[in-house]
């Protein structure tokens, strides 16, 4: 799809579909008023006869002569509230689909700065995602629209546009990766498969890419992932991906991410219901695998190391089994009392060589716990960290990209419920708290670096129509992890 700047008119426009957000109270302002005399007749029409009222998601459809006019409200939000766009330019996403446009406008009023352009591509790209590589008959002729403009009398084509623009294009098709990666099925993807892609998209880019599996493992203390690996006939791996910007990093960032390509949950077997969805419990490496596909084309002047933790959890032959040990690369033991508890045993070795990697801060992604999603529900990721300046940042920059997340504490008094008798830890609490007990388990092995974990167990994978993407993965941390980059 071509994304073009428009600085005319609404009604100087020639698009199949014009998309106008309308706040509550001005249903016939804005960029209505720049509709032609008929046009603006017709939408007033509609508007008193439906009584129409611009509330939030609100949507009016009017069919002029030669095109289509799609109010979408937005409440009493304002233009410093960019998820109210990405929302309006899904909703027109869907209503292209509806009446098969090829060309679709969407009108802005007022002061329109380069981030609003940027949020109504991404609204209007991400809601037209579609997973169907195993849809045989039923597949759509319609291949969405040919040409998306965004459109706004006071608005520049100028290189913040430009950038703006080109900034949407990267971030959508990373998280397209990471939507890819989570919804394909855990019988093609496999930790290998997960090696497989961090090689592609980092070939011929400058981003080196460097994979221990098999006896590499041994010899580098891994024993995380070859403990949660050893019931299943696909092996474990580990990934560390650097790109490094042209001119001097003005820090450098570790991204670590977990990758269990399917979480039967071991010995500690799940109930069937509870599996069907855990193809999806590799979202964290998948955002890790998307932000190192964004960074060669947004270049940010910041060093930005992804590491993943692979591996499928299975009940096989040789499984690990509760009341077995770990001891991990920097020497602390951790006893194993629930194999369904593994994410954390996978990351704590990834968390181990990034901290010898000696980064200015970690910052790690998991579907960890599904405590989280009982506290936070399924839109909102819960975030926990030893540096409240490095949380409030990936808060206030979750905040701008619409990936929202909330502050947990590290209680002190809970870090008894996970001191083990026979180890230095045990991989579960007591049962309640359950995030803060798994985030105190990965502190264990994070040192003195800043570090901030963000459990995506809620909004990674949405079991139903979520705003701007359809049922699946979501690929929930990547936008807010770039925003974070560019501004460091």
């Amino acid at each position: 799809m071509k994304v073009i700047i428009g600085t005319g008119k609404a009604g100087e426009l020639k698009d199949d579909l014009l998309v106008i957000p309308v706040s509550l109270g001005s249903e016939t302002a804005g960029a209505v008023r720049e509709l032609s005399a008929e046009g603006k007749r017709a939408v007033a029409r509609r508007v008193k006869m439906t009584a129409y009222k611009g509330s939030s998601g609100a949507r009016l459809l009017v069919q002029l002569a030669d095109r289509d006019v799609l109010l979408v409200g937005i409440g009493g939000a304002d233009d410093r509230d960019l998820e109210y766009l990405r929302r309006a330019a899904a909703r027109g996403r869907a209503v292209a689909g509806e009446v098969r446009a090829k060309k679709v406008a969407i009108c802005l009023s007022g002061a329109v700065r380069p981030e609003r352009v940027k949020a109504a591509i991404e609204g209007f790209t991400l809601a037209g995602y579609r997973f169907d590589r195993y849809r045989s008959g039923d597949k759509s002729s319609y291949a969405g629209p040919s040409r998306l403009t965004v459109n706004g009398t006071r608005l520049k084509r100028d290189a913040a546009s430009r950038k703006a623009v080109s900034e949407a294009g990267v971030a959508c098709e990373s998280v397209a990766l990471v939507r890819d990666l989570v919804n394909e099925m855990s019988s093609v993807k496999t930790p290998s498969y997960l090696v497989k892609t961090a090689r592609s998209i980092t070939r011929g880019t400058g981003i080196r890419c460097e994979v221990w599996q098999g006896k590499r493992l041994q010899d580098e203390g891994m024993n995380g992932i070859i403990a949660v690996s050893a019931g299943s006939a696909e092996p474990g791996a580990f990934l560390r991906m650097t790109y490094k910007p042209s001119g001097k990093p003005r820090a450098c960032v570790a991204i670590v991410g977990k990758g269990v390509t399917f979480d039967s949950g071991g010995l500690s077997l799940k109930p069937a219901k509870a599996m069907e969805w855990m193809k999806q419990d590799m979202s964290g490496a998948a955002v890790v695998l998307g932000v190192m596909k964004a960074l060669p084309a947004l270049a940010p002047q910041v060093e930005v190391r992804g590491y993943i933790a692979a591996a499928e959890n299975m009940p096989g032959q040789g499984a690990q089994k509760p009341g077995d040990i770990i001891t991990y690369r920097n020497g602390k033991t951790a006893e194993v009392l629930n194999t369904d508890a593994e994410g954390r045993l996978v990351l704590a070795d990834a968390l181990c060589v990034a901290s010898e990697d000696k980064p200015d801060c970690i910052i790690d992604l998991a579907t960890l716990t599904g405590a989280c999603m009982v506290a936070l529900g399924s839109s909102v990721a819960g975030i926990l960290g030893n540096d409240q300046g490095l949380v409030d940042e990936l808060i206030a920059h979750g905040d701008q990209t619409g990936e929202r997340m909330w502050q947990l504490p590290l209680v002190e008094d809970y870090r008894s419920d996970i001191k083990s008798s026979v180890a230095d830890i045990k991989n579960i609490g007591a049962g309640y708290g359950g995030t803060i007990t798994a985030a105190m388990f990965l502190e264990a092995f994070v040192d003195d670096v800043s570090w901030a974990h963000i459990d995506i167990a809620g909004p990674a994978f949405a079991e139903k129509p979520a705003p701007y993407a359809p049922r699946g993965g979501t690929g929930f941390g990547v936008r807010a992890l770039l925003s974070y980059l560019a501004k460091i």
